[in-house]
């Protein structure tokens, strides 16, 4: 790989147009100029600059002809010599990792499925997750001397000011752990940290169903039920991290204590852990929410019912979030988001009947197109997106 100047020695416009690219990934010199508010006259030139300098390459595509005509407009990248961000989600039941070049093209991927009985301490997991980050890094034919940042997703609430992880629920044993930190000392790369809803939402907006959202919701049903809001291109973590925790909202203050310490969440009529719990009344034989959803798509009519009543639940949640936010997106993705129809059909129905009209006609619900990949692609989007959240190289 052709040696280049690393991205933090460059200053002024250099620096602006580099950022830029390493946000949007391929881009016109117009879309280069609205981004970054330089005239289009200094922007071919600083591009010229960092062509000269290995940064920026011309790969030969266009974009199409504008509704009026003229001629297509052609792009511009970051070299895939710029350097690698990579991505790692670490969940209750799987760890994963993408290593992608600063043009935003995935140049590797990998995976592991956890037993419901592996050791879960935060010291392990970390362990793993640095083993799989070398093995995923050696398989893309890149090195550590390569990376600009990593990028790690966790099912937890992440402190704003301090990066400590908050209280949770899905891995009690990181409360109060500084993951950016131990992983640093494992990888010796900078490294940042966010909670998984939120990469979700960003990856999202990125590269799936939320481009071009100006006020995004992502809702991540799985075993719990997470959420994150991006706005205006950006993350909406709210003044400690706790923003999108629409999971832990009280639907019924006399209800069942849940495990947050309140009563009444969401959680406990909406969530996995809940809806498997309550099928196995009928289906004993059913272990896991993905087996779950598997039966209702097929036609199950005990689980259709059961992802209904669910997605009603959440609809009547949704619907004060709507009227406080108003956005024009509300994405479902998670192991129950890919119940489809299924679940969107009624949810649809019953934020209508919850958040006022003007509201409900605005905004569009619609199912994740990442898939499992969500938070793993987020990660690596919140080293793209938002490099000033990654720590300056050592």
């Amino acid at each position: 790989m052709t040696t280049v100047p690393k991205l933090e020695t460059l200053t002024g416009n250099q620096r602006r147009l580099a950022d830029a690219l390493r946000a949007l990934g391929p881009a016109t010199r117009a879309d280069l100029a609205a981004a970054t508010g330089l005239s289009r006259a200094t922007v071919s030139t600083t591009l010229g600059d960092l062509t000269e300098l290995g940064l920026v390459v011309e790969p030969g595509g266009t974009t199409p002809a504008g509704p009026t005509g003229g001629r297509p407009a052609s792009v511009v990248q970051l070299s895939p010599a710029a350097g690698v961000a990579i991505g790692v989600d670490i969940g209750r039941r799987h760890l994963m990792v993408a290593v992608a070049d600063l043009a935003h093209t995935v140049l590797a991927e990998d995976g592991l499925r956890l037993a419901p009985d592996e050791e879960h301490s935060a010291p392990q997991m970390l362990d793993r997750a640095a083993e799989l980050v070398r093995e995923t890094l050696a398989a893309s034919g890149r090195s550590f001397e390569d990376v600009v940042g990593v990028g790690l997703g966790i099912p937890a609430p992440v402190v704003t000011d301090t990066g400590l992880i908050g209280a949770s629920n899905i891995l009690p044993q990181w409360s109060g752990l500084h993951p950016a930190a131990e992983f640093t000392k494992r990888l010796n790369v900078p490294v940042c940290v966010e909670n998984d809803a939120n990469l979700g939402a960003l990856a999202e907006h990125m590269w799936g169903a939320g481009r071009n959202s100006r006020s995004l919701v992502y809702l991540k049903l799985a075993t719990g039920i997470g959420g994150g809001m991006v706005i205006g291109g950006r993350l909406f973590r709210g003044v400690s991290g706790t923003a999108g925790e629409i999971g832990h909202l009280s639907l019924d203050a006399h209800g069942d204590v849940c495990r947050c310490g309140n009563r009444g969440c969401l959680e406990l009529t909406s969530g996995g852990t809940a809806l498997v719990e309550t099928l196995r009344r009928t289906h004993p034989e059913v272990q896991s929410l993905s087996e779950l959803v598997q039966l209702a798509v097929a036609g199950d009519v005990p689980c259709r019912r059961l992802i209904a009543d669910a997605a009603t639940h959440l609809g009547v949640a949704l619907g004060g979030l709507l009227n406080l936010m108003n956005p024009d997106l509300i994405i479902v993705g998670g192991e129950l988001g890919r119940a489809g129809d299924v679940l969107l059909d009624p949810l649809r129905h019953a934020l209508s009947r919850s958040a006022v009209a003007s509201a409900v006609d605005a905004v569009s619900v619609r199912q994740g197109t990442l898939g499992e990949r969500a938070e793993m692609l987020g990660a690596v989007a919140l080293v793209l997106r938002e490099g000033d959240r990654v720590p300056a190289p050592f």
